[in-house]
């Protein structure tokens, strides 16, 4: 990957982009950086943007279009599906008025300091400039993605509630089972949010017609089996 990089470096600025757009479509390169993206993927080799669809793509969190020398760059690789990475972001990349982008990098920051899940409806809210940016450029709100995330806090919840009745039990292999269950279901950011949600000051209100799962949300050994 560096010797492409600096054969990138090596071209006058003006063909950069050319340079690094032709050799990014060599489909063997293209394979090789999914297959190593897929195998330091935890879990499921989801879209690391809407969490739904298999991350079938590589993603270049900036755009090539913008910087060409980042074509190889592992830490601007991200598995995407197709509607997030080409119908939905291509070459955006929006930036604020001191240049910092605006689009959440989920490798190396918190989306929750930025966005809020709306459990009982499936919507994402902005908390932060950056959070509204990243809902309107990846379309985390559009079409179906909602009812999927409405649909995942149901399995969740029966799941956990699964989970209950086998540790209650003392019933190891199936409680392990009911948390694979959790983990490798799509919308992963469904659960962390319900996670975090309980305790938040509006927990009872959120969790208002499911007390009893947020009691079981709050209990350290189904923390500790979920997150570890």
């Amino acid at each position: 990957m560096s010797a492409a990089t600096e054969k990138i470096r090596s071209t006058p600025l003006d063909e950069r982009y050319e340079k690094a757009h032709a050799a990014w479509r060599n489909l063997t390169i293209r394979k090789t950086v999914r297959a190593r993206l897929g195998e330091m993927a935890a879990g499921p080799e989801r879209c690391m943007y809407c969490g739904e669809s298999r991350g079938a793509t590589v993603d270049h969190f900036e755009p090539v279009a913008r910087n060409p020398l980042r074509t190889f760059d592992w830490l601007n690789h991200l598995l995407a599906c197709t509607p997030c990475n080409s119908h939905e972001k291509g070459e955006q990349f929006p930036l604020d008025a001191d240049g910092h982008p605006l689009l959440i990098d989920p490798t190396a920051e918190d989306p929750f300091e930025h966005l809020l899940l709306t459990l009982s409806l499936g919507v994402y809210r902005p908390l932060t400039p950056k959070g509204q940016a990243t809902i309107d450029v990846l379309g985390l709100n559009r079409r179906g993605l909602p009812n999927g995330r409405m649909h995942a806090r149901k399995v969740v919840e029966l799941a956990l509630h699964a989970w209950d009745r086998a540790h209650a039990h003392a019933r190891s292999d199936e409680t392990q089972k009911h948390v694979q269950t959790v983990q490798d279901q799509p919308f992963a950011d469904v659960c962390q949010s319900m996670l975090r949600q309980a305790f938040s000051p509006g927990a009872d209100l959120v969790f208002s017609d499911a007390p009893d799962l947020l009691a079981l949300l709050r209990r350290d050994d189904l923390r500790a089996a979920l997150l570890r």
